[in-house]
């Protein structure tokens, strides 16, 4: 057996025993951090690897927080009959990995989100690795596999949904009957998939 499948087998079996003894001590610690925080090696890198992720420059990993659950808002005092108008917990339409995708492209301007994936949640929170990518640096420029990125059609596309996380939240790996209404997108079809 290789050290990827063992890394996998691990995170796949999270109600084991000692899933739970390593991860516990994790979630206390990463409560205690800042939301967004750069950290120097994957946790998991199969998952890294399978994403395109390489241990040399020009690649940075990034573990980012998300509360779960729907937008929370205060519930207004008055001016609003209806009870459709109080958006007091409304969704955002957007799953949470792409939330801490688009928070940390904003925290890191200059870099791009690669991918993303999971690596915990308690009652509250769901944490999440993102890997960012230098588009200007002379090792991602002159590496092929991964100068795609450096072109002007791909900048910012987390914000336009063109990481794994926005394809599924917009209904893109979707195939067969029903997904008619995912293409070209969801505004074109008066967001009738949702």
């Amino acid at each position: 057996m290789n050290l990827y499948k063992n890394v996998r087998d691990f995170w796949r079996n999270r109600n084991s025993n000692e899933f739970k003894e390593i991860q516990r001590p994790r979630l206390i610690q990463w409560r205690r951090e800042p939301t967004i925080l750069r950290v120097n090696r994957p946790l998991r890198i199969d998952r890294a690897r399978s994403l395109g992720y390489k241990a040399k420059p020009g690649y940075v990993i990034v573990r980012a927080k998300v509360r779960r659950g729907a937008r929370r808002m205060s519930r207004p005092t008055r001016g609003r009959s209806r009870g459709v108008n109080l958006a007091v917990d409304k969704t955002s339409g957007r799953n949470l990995r792409w939330i801490a995708e688009t928070r940390a492209s904003r925290k890191y301007t200059n870099l791009e989100v690669l991918g993303s994936y999971w690596v915990g949640q308690d009652g509250r929170s769901k944490w999440f690795e993102i890997i960012l990518v230098d588009p200007v640096h002379p090792a991602i420029v002159n590496d092929h596999r991964i100068s795609w990125i450096f072109k002007k059609n791909n900048t910012r596309r987390v914000f336009r949904g063109l990481t794994s996380a926005g394809k599924r939240s917009r209904g893109l790996n979707r195939k067969g009957f029903g997904a008619e209404k995912a293409r070209p997108s969801l505004r074109r079809h008066g967001r009738r998939l949702k």
